[in-house]
């Protein structure tokens, strides 16, 4: 019993591993599939020779053999014998999202989920707004989908945006910043999955029985698909870039992390729009290159903006690129003894060769923390987790106070001033 307890968190720290990278292989098989698509559908050219209820065709090239690809509006006048459903890739990457959802931010909900200086939950009332917030947010989000709004695609996409920041600004009233983000991913994650599973894959069975039956498919199960597949489209992106968000404390742990996303949504639609019309040929959208770079630098700069707590004095904080850890003399400064107690009492039971906290079986990111050595090796990691954002520890577990954050702030600007 004894060396389950001990080998416990390791098995489950290699499940874990296990269902991130499960994860990422089929987040990958359905982003790519899903991008093919989408460039081809938009490529396509009218030719003579179409056959009947045929929208255009696409000559294309891989792998030293060639491709012949016709598009049917509605349907061919008669069923193929031979007909792949793309719909797994994209079931699949949810439901091991899900799964990894559970395993980290559920099962370590006192740890990664709960924020108690927000809001104080029970485990289970954390993990049922976790789950619901899904839900619920689908629901809306299918309801305004098929109200008059369906005809109105552009102000469809508006307000399903406004949403969105919504829920980034609602999971930061109640979330850690790292669940924040993740969760934004999972809402917007659950709609796309969602618009396949129960909109896009129902549509398209209608169409093969009315063929099968001998009948013409309504042309209207195909439009719907298509204004779902477009929400799809350009919010694969944002996806990506909230999925990894949780390595980079400056994008999850600052307090403007829902603006930081809202501006992601931007960019991801910036970018889509520009792949979308040169795959259309439709021209050369320049101008989204710019607009581009000036959303993600605005995100740069929320993510930069001191906490509140910092120029009490009204000075401006020198910012300074990341330095060497042979560059980093630290311990000579004065206020290093205070920042040694403040590390080793708030993050070394975690950060230490045989971490004392359960269910973490070895230091996070081999990074330790229980010497003066390794403190000072690691400062420019202190400075940017614990002082100059929140991000650790996790869900402030430890309880560490602003005055210590202030203290490692100074610690680190007295370092490169000096």
């Amino acid at each position: 019993m004894e060396d389950f307890v001990i080998l416990s968190p390791l098995l489950m720290s290699w499940l874990e591993f296990a269902v991130r990278w499960l994860h990422v292989i089929t987040a990958m098989a359905w982003i790519g599939s899903s991008f093919y698509f989408i460039a081809l559908d938009l490529g396509l050219r009218k030719a003579d020779n179409l056959p009947k209820g045929a929208h255009g065709e696409e000559w294309q090239v891989h792998g030293g053999g060639f491709y012949h690809i016709r598009k049917f509006l509605v349907a061919p006048e008669a069923m193929p014998e031979h007909l792949i459903w793309f719909k797994w890739e994209s079931y699949s990457t949810w439901l091991s999202g899900a799964a990894l959802l559970a395993l980290v931010y559920w099962m370590g909900a006192e740890l990664y989920l709960i924020d108690a200086a927000k809001l104080e939950f029970e485990v289970w009332q954390a993990v049922a707004i976790s789950a619901g917030s899904l839900i619920l947010g689908w629901i809306i989000y299918d309801v305004l989908c098929k109200s008059s709004l369906g005809e109105k695609p552009t102000a469809l996409m508006i307000l399903l945006f406004v949403m969105l920041v919504v829920m980034a600004w609602g999971y930061n009233q109640v979330f850690t910043g790292r669940a924040t983000m993740l969760h934004l991913g999972a809402f917007t994650a659950t709609i796309m999955t969602a618009n396949v599973f129960l909109i896009i894959m129902p549509n398209q069975r209608i169409v093969v029985a009315d063929l099968k039956a001998g009948t013409t498919p309504d042309a209207k199960y195909g439009k719907i698909a298509k204004l779902r597949s477009t929400h799809n489209n350009y919010l694969t992106l944002p996806v990506i870039f909230l999925m990894l968000s949780n390595h980079y404390p400056l994008a999850f742990a600052s307090p403007y992390n829902w603006l930081i996303a809202a501006l992601v949504f931007l960019m991801g639609v910036t970018i889509r729009h520009y792949f979308n019309t040169r795959h259309a040929r439709a021209g050369n959208p320049i101008w989204t290159i710019p607009a581009t770079m000036v959303l993600f630098f605005a995100a740069v700069w929320l993510s930069l903006l001191p906490p509140q707590e910092m120029n009490e004095t009204g000075e401006e904080m020198e910012q300074t690129s990341a330095l060497t850890h042979d560059q980093m003399r630290l311990a000579s400064h004065a206020n290093f003894e205070q920042v040694t107690e403040i590390v080793q009492g708030r993050c070394s039971m975690c950060h230490a060769e045989e971490p004392g906290w359960d269910g973490i079986p070895t230091a996070p990111k081999g990074v330790l923390l229980e010497t003066e050595g390794q403190i000072s090796a690691a400062a420019d990691l202190i400075y940017l987790h614990a002082g100059r954002t929140n991000a650790m520890p996790p869900a402030n577990i430890t309880y560490m106070e602003e005055e210590e954050r202030r203290i490692i702030r100074n610690w680190y600007h007295d370092f490169l001033r000096g």
